[in-house]
């Protein structure tokens, strides 16, 4: 049996580990479910949400932990010790950014416009810097280092929903900007990206975005 990702038809929590999963070349299935259906579903999951993941008769819920499972699996975790701090603090600042994000859009969603100009931006800032830090100070590679990591695909995807929400939010971090435009132009992500049934993918649950 192979790999079944099971979520709504939107971006939401799936969408990093779709691309992860894509742009590392391994076969899954997309199964994306609709909400009524997802009743029936519901009650067979340890907390009873979604993303789930299914490994043969695995599985797996919570989506930075799918991440992470699939990352140890498929080398997407470093190479020791160190690199692997570094690839799991980078994606705690990542998931605290994302929260903000989901409760401003959920919850309140009239705070927009103090969430682009005030509340994301040093938190940008920092990842930036801390993008910078673990390349030596130099402006490319990767988040966590010189090598591509879980933490990538979920940092890229968040950037890719703020641009969503305002255009210009990366404007005033060049070297995420400049990240986010070299993951864009991955083949696989790009391929994605470029079809219609990505085009039609909502990314929150609300239509708000």
């Amino acid at each position: 049996m192979g790999y079944k990702l099971t979520y709504f038809q939107i971006h939401g929590r799936a969408e990093p580990i779709r691309l992860l999963l894509l742009d590392s070349g391994i076969d899954f299935e997309d199964y994306m479910v609709s909400y009524p259906d997802f009743a029936s579903i519901k009650p067979t999951l340890p907390f009873r949400q979604c993303p789930a993941f299914y490994d043969g008769d695995l599985t797996i819920v919570q989506s930075n932990t799918i991440l992470r499972y699939l990352a140890r699996k498929h080398s997407l975790y470093g190479n020791n010790d160190l690199e692997a701090l570094k690839i799991d603090m980078f994606n705690d600042g990542v998931e605290d950014l994302r929260v903000a994000y989901t409760n401003m859009i959920y919850r309140n969603y009239d705070g927009k416009d103090d969430f682009v100009n005030k509340s994301a931006p040093p938190q940008l800032e920092l990842l930036e810097s801390l993008m910078k830090a673990n390349n030596g100070g130099a402006d490319d590679g990767f988040a966590a280092g010189k090598q591509i990591s879980f933490t990538d695909f979920n940092f890229y995807n968040l950037l890719d929903v703020f641009l969503i929400l305002s255009p210009t939010l990366l404007d005033k971090v060049p070297a995420l900007k400049a990240y986010h435009q070299r993951m864009s132009a991955r083949p696989k992500i790009a391929a994605r990206q470029a079809t219609e049934a990505y085009k039609q993918l909502k990314v929150n649950g609300n239509g708000k975005q």
